[in-house]
């Protein structure tokens, strides 16, 4: 068997162009965001209870103060594939912007007179879609 020049450049071709890919589907790879660790909190009642309006997320409160802080530097879709599409999102900016989960009956509950603002967790995303703050408060960012 010969090997002729043609075949040879092929190759060489062809080895370019795996070391460009073979990286890039790792990187592709590694950034899938997976379900975050939610400890205790029940996320079978939390995904079933949009807005707030049947007052199941309200029950896991402790357990969110306590690991909130654990979700700092996760990206925007591992927050959204962990507690579901958030009840609310506004952009502050093109640097930022804020996922709510509403923790209490919300406006966006059918039937309900709002008397106060929400107890909410929000989520404080940087410019890279990355959290960098959460937050549980009545208050809009």
């Amino acid at each position: 068997m010969t090997l002729r020049i043609q075949d040879f450049d092929s190759y060489q071709l062809m080895l370019k162009i795996c070391k460009l890919f073979i990286p890039v589907f790792f990187v592709a790879l590694v950034s899938c965001s997976a379900k975050l660790d939610t400890g205790k909190i029940n996320m079978e009642n939390w995904k079933a209870d949009r807005y707030g309006c049947k007052g199941l997320r309200i029950q896991d409160l402790d357990e969110i103060q306590k690991i909130k802080n654990t979700f700092l530097g996760a990206d925007n879709q591992a927050i959204i594939r962990t507690f579901g599409r958030p009840d609310r999102v506004e952009l502050v900016d093109k640097s930022q912007s804020f996922f709510f989960y509403f923790l209490e009956p919300s406006n966006g509950c059918e039937g309900l007179e709002k008397e106060k603002e929400p107890l909410r967790v929000l989520f404080r995303m940087n410019a890279v879609s990355k959290v960098s703050e959460v937050t549980i408060t009545t208050q809009n960012p």
